[in-house]
């Protein structure tokens, strides 16, 4: 199949009757969400061309997946944009989309005249009851081409504006199908939607729903300040798949809201987007004995996931997980300064992804997509398309990848090169100690631990010359109740940044 709403409609045939998305609020069988994604792709078409983008200012809900495959039905792609993200954010990514339409609510309407958009705007509300235009969106999808966007994400930029990632249909049918096959999703399971639309964890839920049938259970964001409600919530839908950012599952595990409900219908949890600690993995490992765990690998840019390592063993405080091994279709390999592959073990060097569903590269950035997606010689006598992540890895004697951190978390102090990930898993081997994170303080030359435990700063002195030299040791100790997270729900490093400059 060459575009994703083949798998709508295939699904749609097979289980019109059954619950395709539940939000808490509205449930919509598959036959009411083809249904509704066909009035608003037949209102949606009849306001832009094909092909080009359309931002839908709204949270996540029911009626907005519907909102989504209606841009698809309508010819176009969909980038969806959280309305709590502050308003000059929105003004950049409106500036670099440029849209002809923008599908909203009147409850965000003056945000979006804020952002300064003057363009055509489509109320949810006003166009859900639209007339179907079948004989319009047949000659629309005749027009498709598997290479044609299905979606954009933003992510921050190193300039202060935000990239916007692009990804092709083929890109996200080829992954997503390796992914349910890997992982034995099936039209028995309930996702359980932990993460934001405009976040790429969002596409494995999403998507792996679609292509199988499995209910998708959209979790509603305020249920993620109470675990004790988060886990009634997820015991209640009957919860089988968890594929989650790391810091959402540390959220229950460190506020030991397992000791509350353990939510005995999971049988699989993915986890992504930050290193997990060990410490926190054991907890969960301890409460669902007979659940998968699966550690992923991967930045938005590639579409979702590169590598997969299932968890097969529990790990000791300060002992590193592999990040695995690729995806099919997938190359994965580590390149130096010079664009030389390393195979040498231990050598610390970028992670770079070859091979199939590789994003289009960032919307409207040529200049960006070049630095980023590079020609690499892979093999002899033939160069080949790969993405430079910005992130280190190393392989281990036995030849297994680890994640070794990001570029820009490395840091230069007193004369040293430290990655600011190594000292936070130092921690982790610190009994009593919960969370970490630390930020380096350039102002005062120094680094700072934000930990979370009972665990006094004086004793974590003493614990980490065990574990680490001198120059390695943090200058200042804050603890903090609780590590608060970014929208896409990694550990909000910026946040405590600020702290600092109080």
């Amino acid at each position: 199949m060459k575009n994703i709403l083949e798998y709508l409609e295939d699904t749609e045939m097979k289980l019109a009757d059954h619950i395709a998305v539940d939000d808490g609020c509205f449930c919509l069988t598959w036959h009411e969400l083809l249904d509704l994604s066909r009035r608003l792709g037949t209102a949606f078409c009849g306001r832009t061309e094909s092909r080009r983008a359309i931002l839908i200012l709204m949270e996540k809900s029911a009626p907005v997946l519907a909102a989504m495959f209606g841009v698809v039905y309508a010819g176009c792609f969909y980038v969806m944009a959280d309305p709590s993200q502050p308003t000059a954010r929105i003004r950049e990514i409106l500036k670099v989309l440029e849209p002809e339409l923008v599908v909203t609510d009147k409850e965000h309407l003056t945000l979006l005249e804020q952002a300064g958009y003057g363009g055509s705007k489509c109320l949810l509300d006003d166009v859900i009851h639209e007339t179907i235009d079948m004989k319009k969106l047949t000659e629309i999808r005749a027009d498709s081409k598997e290479s044609d966007l299905l979606y954009g994400l933003f992510t921050s930029g190193s300039t202060g504006t935000p990239k916007g990632i692009v990804v092709s249909q083929q890109a996200v049918i080829k992954f997503i199908t390796h992914f349910i096959n890997i992982f034995g999703i099936t039209e028995n399971d309930r996702i359980g939607n932990q993460a934001p639309f405009d976040f790429d964890v969002s596409v494995k839920d999403i998507y792996s729903s679609i292509m199988t049938g499995a209910k998708l259970i959209i979790i509603p964001k305020k249920l993620f300040s109470s675990p004790p409600m988060l886990l009634d919530y997820l015991c209640e839908k009957k919860v089988t798949t968890l594929i989650w950012a790391v810091s959402a599952l540390c959220l229950i595990s460190s506020l030991k809201g397992l000791r509350y409900k353990v939510p005995t219908d999971v049988k699989r949890i993915l986890f992504s987007g930050e290193v997990m600690p060990v410490k926190q993995l054991r907890l969960w490992q301890e409460a669902l004995p007979n659940a998968e765990f699966v550690n992923l690998y991967g930045p938005t840019e590639i579409t979702c996931n590169c590598t997969y390592y299932p968890v097969d063993k529990l790990f000791e405080d300060g002992e590193k997980m592999p990040i695995g091994k690729s995806f099919p279709g997938r190359d994965v390999f580590l390149l130096d300064e010079n664009g030389k592959e390393i195979n040498v073990p231990d050598a610390v060097e970028e992670i770079c992804v070859a091979g199939e569903s590789l994003s289009d590269g960032y919307y409207h950035n040529p200049e960006e997509t070049t630095k980023k997606f590079i020609s690499h010689p892979r093999y002899p006598g033939e160069s080949v398309k790969c993405y430079r992540t910005g992130d280190l890895g190393y392989y281990d004697k036995d030849g297994n990848l680890y994640f070794s951190g990001r570029k820009d978390f490395q840091i230069k102090h007193m004369g040293h090169r430290i990655e600011l990930e190594e000292i936070e898993r130092a921690f982790e081997k610190i009994p009593g100690v919960e969370r970490t994170c630390c930020i380096f303080d350039t102002k005062r030359n120094r680094i700072v631990a934000f930990y979370m435990g009972g665990v006094l700063a004086n004793d974590i002195r003493k614990k980490l010359k065990d574990f680490l030299p001198a120059y390695m040791h943090p200058s200042k100790f804050v603890q903090t109740e609780m590590m608060p997270l970014n929208k896409n729900g990694k550990t909000d490093r910026t946040y405590f940044r600020k702290k600092l400059e109080v």
